[in-house]
């Protein structure tokens, strides 16, 4: 058993063919191994290089206590096909920032599309934090 909430099973692996073939439609992933010094802007930073514009939700858990992220983040995408660039960007992939030794993991979320986030995190204690712990929700002009 993994310390994260969701487990890389099988159903939630990234099949890159079932994607290509538009036999997975499913568009949030959950990105494991985020260093803990990372901030929402410093992923969002990174993820930003390439893929601005292409999701539609983010968030990066942290531990109220301590101020670090938990070591994981949730992204929406607005297309399936969007996450294949995504993944063979940062599958497999050491973190640059703060000399880590992690090694980023991809795989779907057990929650899936922003509606469903949305109403998942709506009732949270998590909302009445300060923003900046929030969940981050982003309009795009069309699906990337």
């Amino acid at each position: 058993m993994s310390g994260y909430p969701e487990s890389s099973s099988k159903e939630n692996a990234i099949d890159f063919e079932r994607i290509e073939n538009g036999d997975d439609n499913r568009t949030t992933i959950m990105i494991k191994n985020v260093p803990n010094k990372y901030s929402q802007r410093a992923l969002l930073d990174v993820i930003d290089v390439n893929h601005a514009g292409k999701y539609d939700f983010f968030y990066l858990p942290i531990d109220f206590r301590n101020k670090c992220n938990l070591g994981y983040a949730f992204l929406n995408f607005t297309s399936p096909k969007a996450i294949l660039d995504f993944a063979k960007e940062f599958s497999g992939k050491r973190w640059d920032r703060y000399n880590s030794e992690k090694v980023c993991e991809i795989c779907f979320g057990r929650i899936q599309g922003r509606d469903r986030l949305i109403e998942h995190f709506r009732s949270s204690r998590l909302m009445r934090k300060k923003d900046k712990y929030r969940p981050l929700l982003f309009d795009t002009a069309e699906p990337g």
